[in-house]
């Protein structure tokens, strides 16, 4: 151990020294810090793959609409906005940095979504689609993943035949490798295809049980601009209503990422090329513009993974997308439940004023009854279910309104309103409350909430940004919540308290010192020891980061990060949890980039455990959490074996000093060392 420690303190003395140069903030960093927030993983993937798009056919200025503003997941309503206000009476612009002239957006936003845009011709494009334009200055690109853990886990395992009669899902059916393959089509903006196929580790590969070869495939065909009919998408796709009470199946942003980006909006058809096997609709969608209003329409129509009962209802759905054991290759859980989802928003602007008008209706083939539990006393049960709102939102002069109101199909009203308010470029606040009770039933809806669902909560949120003084920002908000009714693991009604601070001081363009903390307080059942009972009691955690970042001028960053976990029940001994990591980084102009990074933790319980984001390969993230005693390294590198032909590959390697086992079930590795091997092969033509 000591020698690791004099590693890492060789790394955090190289991450002091050395001169710098200007660069301009990168959006892979900020997407990163939205990844070290915890966010979902499929949330992460499908915003930087779309980022990843965007950057490769940037937007030209002096053609670009405020829909297209609007869709870009960098920019708020209020900057994108005042970014195209700023356009309508400037076009045309000669350069970029014109942007810096845009009332309300400051130099760092500016530069990080430069990458995005270009300066071009003003003259509008055909309505009408030329066959060799496309063919000519199409652009194709073909992604190739293959993962494998080099460390033996259980499911892998020898078994006897005599074992496997008796236990049949103790081992997968399939190879210990993870592989995709992936294809796109893009055509400037007005066209997107693309196909998807993927294999998870332990599904078999054109095997007896896998025919096809694949797990899962998809296929995505979108065109925009086609006349009145702005967008027609084909295949699979993600939608988003107004706040998202009826419908959310693309993104949602943490808390954290911004106080000014609570306030969502009604979006058109994005593709799914994501790898997730859920979450995203299957058939076809429209959005045709008539004068001030926009109207979409959709409908899906797919398989999907369910739980039944010995009845043949639905208990639950099944999402993690995994088909390895008999089990789970069986028509007891895979595709056994076939989905229907139809409906359509209007939408009506002018000037300021947004209104929109949604409905969504879907329907299963088999019964949705989960097991009858206290706590999903009001749950849907029913083969179909139908939801309607109404959403708004009213901007002016550094000031919005926003908000949604729900209805379901049981008569329960769910509400989410929100204002935010820019006294100055330097000062924000923004202001949310949802009430959702606890009878509201929307299967497709992700607005935002403390909890999982948009059901059994009232809310409110108070966020602030603000530079008090000169290179030093600071994000931070309070979150007040109350569950009316019980929760899984909770017996009572419960109260949630989040709090969290961000402050950023910016030694120089190219170094930074970051302080972060994270508060929440919740509820939950604690049993008693040596009793036979428990009661509802109280626990807190406190999450503290201390990061500083510097970047040199020959390519070489360094990012220096120690976490600290405390986390308390009430009448119980608090658990502790500590690491330091260390990631060093290159990306200068040679052929050859990489990463390095280090990490020792010790973290008394499961409780305790802390995360920390490492750089993964090209379109993929990966946020370990760790508990134990133990260190975690990991090295990457991407080679540029032609300007458009990359092969990228990491390793990593986690040994825990405390224990023998690591994982449990038929994932248990026997033994205190896990290593992974990922390999990404990228051709752009």
């Amino acid at each position: 151990m000591k020698n690791y420690l004099c590693t890492l303190l060789l790394f955090l003395s190289f991450g002091f020294t050395g001169t710098v140069q200007a660069q301009y903030a990168d959006w892979r960093k900020f997407v990163e810090q939205l990844a070290e927030e915890e966010m979902d993983e499929t949330t992460i993937d499908n915003m930087y793959e779309e980022l990843l798009q965007l950057e490769n056919n940037p937007m030209n200025l002096n053609t670009v609409t405020r829909e297209q503003l609007e869709n870009f997941p960098l920019l708020s309503m209020e900057e994108a906005d005042a970014i195209s206000r700023f356009l309508e009476t400037n076009r045309p612009v000669y350069t970029l940095f014109e942007l810096r002239n845009v009332p309300l957006i400051d130099i760092k936003t500016v530069e990080m979504i430069l990458p995005f845009f270009y300066v071009g011709e003003t003259e509008k494009r055909e309505a009408r689609l030329q066959a060799t334009d496309i063919l000519k200055n199409g652009r194709h690109e073909v992604q190739f993943r293959f993962d494998k853990t080099l460390t033996p886990r259980a499911g892998y395992g020898e078994f006897s035949d005599s074992i496997l009669e008796r236990y049949p899902n103790r081992k997968y059916r399939g190879e210990d490798f993870y592989t995709s393959l992936r294809y796109s089509f893009r055509y400037r903006d007005r066209i997107q295809m693309g196909i998807t196929a993927e294999k998870d580790a332990g599904e078999p590969f054109f095997k007896p049980d896998s025919l096809k070869g694949y797990d899962h495939y998809g296929l995505h065909l979108i065109i925009n601009d086609m006349g009145r009919l702005k967008t027609v998408a084909l295949g699979d796709y993600r939608l988003s209503f107004g706040q998202g009470l009826v419908l959310n199946n693309d993104f949602m942003i943490s808390k954290s990422w911004s106080t000014e980006n609570i306030a969502r909006r009604t979006l058109q058809p994005k593709r799914h090329f994501s790898t997730a096997e859920n979450g995203f609709f299957r058939g076809a969608a429209t959005v045709a513009e008539i004068g001030n209003f926009s109207v979409t329409a959709f409908y899906s129509n797919k398989r999907i993974d369910a739980n039944l009962s010995d009845e043949g209802h639905i208990t639950s759905f099944k999402e993690d997308g995994l088909h390895r054991t008999p089990l789970e290759l069986s028509d007891e859980k895979r595709k056994n439940t076939r989905e229907q989802v139809a409906g359509g928003n209007i939408n009506f602007r002018k000037d300021r004023l947004q209104l929109g008008i949604s409905a969504l209706f879907h329907q299963y083939n088999r019964m949705y009854n989960p097991t009858l539990r206290d706590y999903n006393l009001y749950y849907l049960r029913d083969s179909s279910n139908f939801n309607a709102s109404i959403d708004y939102s009213y901007q002016l002069p550094g000031l919005i309104f926003a908000g949604e109101t729900a209805i379901a199909k049981n008569g329960a009203v769910a509400t989410l309103n929100t204002l935010q308010y820019r006294l100055s470029g330097n000062l924000s606040f923004s202001l949310l409350h949802r009430y959702y009770p606890v009878s509201y039933n929307a299967l497709y809806a992700q607005a935002f909430s403390e909890g999982s669902s948009v059901q059994n909560e009232h809310g409110l949120y108070i966020g602030a940004g603000f530079s008090p003084f000169p290179k030093f920002s600071v994000t931070a908000y309070a979150d007040f919540v109350r569950f009316p009714w019980l929760k899984y693991g909770i017996d009572t009604p419960s109260n949630a308290t989040d709090l969290y601070f961000l402050g950023t001081y910016t030694l120089s363009r190219q170094s930074s010192l970051e302080a972060r903390y994270k508060y929440k307080q919740k509820e939950k059942n604690i049993a008693w020891p040596e009793e036979n009972s428990r009661s509802v009691l109280p626990y807190a955690t406190h999450k503290f980061r201390f990061r500083y970042s510097r970047d040199l001028r020959s390519g070489w960053n360094f990012r220096t990060t120690a976490d600290v976990v405390h986390y308390k029940e009430k009448h119980f001994s608090a658990e502790n949890g500590f690491m330091i990591s260390q990631n060093i980084g290159y990306r200068g102009k040679e052929a050859l980039t990489g990463d390095a990074y280090l990490a020792w933790f010790n973290a008394d319980t499961y409780d305790a455990r802390l995360y920390s984001y490492e750089r993964n390969l090209l379109n993929t993230f990966y946020m370990p959490s760790f508990y134990g005693k133990g260190y975690r390294l990991a090295l990457s590198a991407k080679y540029a074996i032609t300007p458009n032909l990359s092969f990228s590959v990491k390793a990593g390697h986690t040994r825990y000093l405390n224990r023998d086992t690591i994982g449990s079930g038929t994932e248990q590795i026997d033994g205190n060392s896990r290593t992974d091997f990922f390999t990404y092969l990228r051709w752009v033509f």
